[in-house]
């Protein structure tokens, strides 16, 4: 494994800046440059998995038809890559202000990333995002902070 000053990290940290960008200026075409073309995708919202990059960036555009304006941060973005592999995890929050004007702070939630090395290039292969959960009522937990 490679050490979390390499070139490798460096570009990832870069992919993962740009799926932030995209977000925030609502870019699915940005987006779909970042994953590859098979991304599996475990997201907070049904299906259980979103399979392929059409599927991937359909749910992005669910929800920036439900934002007017649309922020997404990432925090304790931790990574561990190999020659053509890797895998990340942070925590992740989307706020903004919602297409009928009321503004959210929105949830934080886990993010893991898969990445793969493309012809040269860190792609995201597979993400999965969750919530903790209460056992007892089955509720996702969605007032937790990093």
């Amino acid at each position: 494994m490679t050490t979390p000053d390499s070139a490798a990290d460096a570009d990832i940290r870069k992919q993962i800046d740009a799926v932030v960008a995209a977000l925030r200026s609502k870019d699915l075409e940005a987006l779909r440059r970042v994953y590859t073309a098979d991304v599996v995708s475990f997201d907070v919202e049904p299906p259980l998995q979103h399979v392929g990059i059409a599927a991937k960036l359909e749910n992005w555009a669910r929800v920036f038809r439900v934002f007017d304006t649309l922020d997404y941060e990432i925090r304790d973005l931790r990574l561990t890559v190999g020659s053509d592999l890797a895998y990340g995890h942070a925590f992740g929050r989307l706020s903004g202000t919602f297409a009928g004007g009321a503004a959210t702070n929105g949830m934080w939630v886990r993010v893991t990333y898969g990445f793969r090395k493309l012809d040269g290039a860190w792609m995201i292969a597979h993400d999965q995002v969750s919530v903790p959960l209460d056992i007892v009522t089955g509720t996702g937990v969605v007032d937790l902070e990093p």
